[in-house]
């Protein structure tokens, strides 16, 4: 990334409040260019049928599958399928948390929507198609990939809809997705992670075994990787009834033990699942989040 460039603080972007202009901003100077599709060719090979939706191509109906079976289905070739990203975004109620010393920063959920608008943003860019999944116990809404450019609002229309506030289940969620989800796309689960692992990493293998290229973007509030509380303090379950006060310094030091063994125990398994893993917390200005990430992804490709 050019050293001129500067990057937008989070709370900078926080107070842009439509999500489609804020991922617009982030993308804005990022290198592009580092954004390659791991399924780029010339070829124009017949990849397979699926079911017609609003929107495509009358063109693309395979019309002698119609005549079989009375339903619409379109042909999709392997030009047409370059890239088909698919944003898995966490919106459970442990991803409300904001850090208290900054009220006007984004909550991690915020945070994850605009990192995944912003995704969208640059595949759609690039002639790729993007599809976005809004989820907690279960799927909770959910947008087709597509390449049109009308595609990013649709993505961030079901990103600002209000939401349930529940508590997190990867494994059906990852199970759905894999019978639904066409087979060798990219999936991106942007998520605080803060739910039942043996599920989350069973349903990455379910995914891995249906050809797709796995990446875990694991969003954490600043507070829950620095424990800054000092004093006496009431700590709240957000995504159960229960609560806590006591004073943080006696507990510091075994927080921090156990928030390293989770950390650990999250990129072990992610590597054992082939799964991209990266770590990004909320203070880290969202381009920035971005282009770290790309870089990764372009040194992989090399």
């Amino acid at each position: 990334m050019p050293a001129s460039r500067r990057s937008l603080h989070p709370e900078a972007i926080a107070r842009i409040a439509r999500l489609e202009l804020r991922a617009r901003a982030v993308v804005e100077g990022v290198l592009t260019g580092l954004h390659k599709s791991p399924y780029k060719g010339q070829s124009v090979e017949f990849l397979q049928h699926r079911e017609y939706v609003r929107g495509d191509d009358l063109r693309r109906v395979d019309w002698k599958v119609w005549g079989r079976q009375d339903r619409l289905y379109v042909k999709e070739f392997e030009e047409e399928t370059n890239l088909r990203l698919a944003l898995v975004v966490d919106g459970s109620s442990s991803m409300d948390y904001r850090s208290a010393a900054g009220r006007e920063r984004m909550s991690k959920y915020d945070y994850a929507a605009t990192l995944a608008a912003s995704l969208a943003w640059l595949a759609l860019s690039h002639g790729d198609a993007a599809g976005c999944v809004l989820f907690d116990e279960q799927v909770r809404a959910s947008v087709p990939a597509r390449t049109r450019r009308s595609q990013l609002t649709g993505i961030c229309d079901i990103l600002e809809a209000p939401r349930q506030g529940t508590r997190t289940s990867f494994q059906p969620v990852l199970r759905s997705l894999a019978e639904t989800l066409p087979p060798r796309g990219m999936v991106v689960i942007v998520s605080d992670l803060l739910g039942d692992r043996d599920g989350l990493f069973r349903g990455l293998q379910v995914l891995k075994r249906r050809g797709h290229d796995l990446v875990v973007l694991h969003v954490l509030d600043d507070d829950e990787i620095e424990f800054p509380f000092d004093g006496p303090t009431r700590f709240e379950g957000l995504e159960l009834p229960e609560h806590v006060t006591c004073n943080p310094r006696g507990l510091r030091d075994g927080y921090l033990e156990a928030l390293e063994a989770f950390l650990t125990e999250v990129r072990r398994r992610s590597a054992a699942a082939a799964a991209d893993y990266t770590l990004i917390r909320t203070g880290e200005p969202v381009d920035g989040a971005l282009v770290r990430f790309l870089a990764r992804r372009a040194s992989m490709a090399v």
